[in-house]
């Protein structure tokens, strides 16, 4: 078993002051793979006052110095690119080459992408040609709680760090208990690219101890959080108190609507958004919206799709989906395929239990459900697993009114070969994101929700604004004219005498520079 129980405050791998052990277990066997840490206030308290000081000095580095720190984690990153699709596997029982490619490519995209708009991002401008003396500046929030899920472990972190450290930002992550590992090889990968002791710290724990301790610290001026909806209410709170920023990437429920002239792939292509990563991802489409002329037919695809979707060992090379990530995810997600059942939507494909051959591991079977309503509890609550509940419906106007229809507004989808009309139905969406036709959301795209679905955006520029305050300064005056005033006739410096000496020659070295790789 995996020993992983110190925490990363100032710089260095410390023990818990009061230790107390936490099991992380693998999803597909269910036994114990790795014991962590839970970090009580003390050690939440060392975090803290170690990111604070840092902070003093973090927040007036250059922009240039963070690129090229960025860029070192970068590089550190892809060499360390296995270890951590073995970790992300390991905890949460995503199949091996969907970890590798997506659960860690999508890590390394982040980080790459936000060098770039650091790079070209500007932290002082003046308001307009109309105020020049009025200058804005955009300085960092201070002290971060990053606080992370499971589902997509490495995405969701370097979301929050990367444009932390770009933005000027010191902070505390506590990943999620369930799965940790991943976010530690990222701490070792800071420590090894040298950032300044006490501006990256990682603690472990969970929410009710580890998290509210860290929410509540008086010395933290921002908190950024993905996970549930009711987890996020709560941190508001307690955000609340003394006014801390927040910034939330919460739950969804997206609404996948099929056209009768939908392309012929768009059937399968939504099915598979819905079930890949065994369904636990927020913006998956797991409401789909079948136009009726081509009901029955979208019924049958679904039915064929999801019976021949393979569920396996994640540790084994190919597509398919391995295990969602606990017993307890487990059980909520047998209670709401049996609420669909008893509320008498129509089940088409899987159903309770597990798959053939897979007792052990928390495997679930890719379920779907025809003839749903919209005002059942399987169509409103976000189950977190391979269930997908199909739903008819006959004008574009109902459409539209089925798929607003819920508290969440993160991700929908449209599936249409008429352009006018995905961009007219696109613009009635209430969602922070609509994807037509499988072009997929850009990694630097600004990511998050209406309602329930959150506070802020995540990615590309935006991402960095997040974790920056906006000062304005009335009266401004351009840094070179402090340093080059007009010289005064009697400053006027006299000429030297000093005879001038005929240059020596010096050899010259020359240095081969060596490119990183990219």
């Amino acid at each position: 078993m995996i020993d992983k129980k110190k925490f990363y405050i100032n710089g260095q791998w410390v023990s818990s002051k009061n230790p107390k052990e936490i099991q992380v277990i693998d999803p597909a066997t269910e036994k114990n793979c790795a014991v962590i840490s839970l970090a009580g206030a003390e050690d939440v308290n060392a975090a803290v006052t170690a990111a604070k000081k840092a902070f003093e000095t973090w927040e007036f580095t250059s922009k240039e110095e963070r690129v090229k720190l960025l860029e070192d984690l970068h590089v550190l990153y892809k060499k360390r690119w296995a270890d951590i699709a073995e970790a992300i596997t390991l905890e949460m029982g995503a199949p091996k080459d969907f970890s590798s490619k997506l659960q860690t490519g999508t890590g390394a995209s982040h980080i790459k992408s936000f060098i770039r708009y650091l790079k070209e991002f500007k932290f002082e401008k003046i308001l307009g040609e109309h105020a020049k003396n009025q200058n804005i500046l955009y300085e960092p929030k201070g002290v971060c709680a990053l606080i992370t899920p499971w589902n997509w472990p490495m995405n969701q972190v370097c979301l929050k760090v990367i444009p932390a450290l770009a933005a000027g930002c010191t902070m505390v992550l506590k990943p999620s208990e369930l799965a940790p590992l991943s976010s530690m090889i990222l701490a070792e990968i800071i420590d090894e690219a040298k950032f300044p002791a006490g501006v990256f710290n990682l603690v472990n724990g969970d929410g009710a101890t580890t998290g509210d301790a860290l929410t509540s610290h008086p010395d933290v001026n921002m908190i950024s959080f993905t996970g549930s909806t009711r987890a996020g209410a709560l941190i508001s709170q307690n955000a609340a108190k003394d006014f801390k920023r927040i910034s939330l990437e919460l739950g969804g429920k997206g609404a996948n609507i099929i056209f009768k002239d939908a392309d012929p792939e768009a059937v399968e292509r939504g099915a598979n958004r819905c079930f890949r990563n065994s369904g636990q991802s927020c913006n998956a489409p797991t409401r789909m919206l079948v136009e009726k002329s081509m009901y029955n037919e979208a019924v049958e695809r679904v039915k064929k799709f999801a019976n021949e979707l393979k569920v396996d060992d994640p540790t084994k090379e190919g597509d398919h989906i391995g295990p969602v990530i606990s017993e307890t995810q487990f059980n909520k997600i047998q209670t709401l395929i049996q609420k669909g059942i008893n509320e008498g939507a129509k089940l088409v494909a899987g159903g309770p239990g597990k798959p053939d051959g897979l007792d052990k591991g928390y495997f679930v079977k890719p379920t779907a459900f025809a003839d749903v309503n919209n005002q059942m509890e399987i169509a409103r609550t976000e189950i977190f697993g391979p269930v997908l509940s199909i739903i008819p419906f006959e004008t574009e106007e109902e459409a539209i009114k089925i798929a607003n229809d819920t508290p969440y507004g993160l991700t929908n989808y449209i599936q249409t070969q008429d352009q006018q009309k995905a961009n007219r139905v696109a613009r009635k969406l209430r969602s922070g994101m609509v994807d037509v036709n499988g072009a997929g959301i850009a990694v630097d795209a600004p990511f998050g929700g209406y309602k329930h679905s959150g506070i802020g955006r995540e990615a590309g520029a935006q991402g960095i604004e997040e974790f920056l305050e906006v000062k304005t300064v009335g009266g401004w005056m351009e840094e070179k004219n402090k340093h080059n005033k007009p010289k005064s006739k009697k400053s006027k410096p006299k000429k030297s005498k000093v005879k001038k000496s005929k240059p020596k020659k010096s050899k010259t070295i020359r240095r081969k520079s060596k490119k990183k790789k990219k």
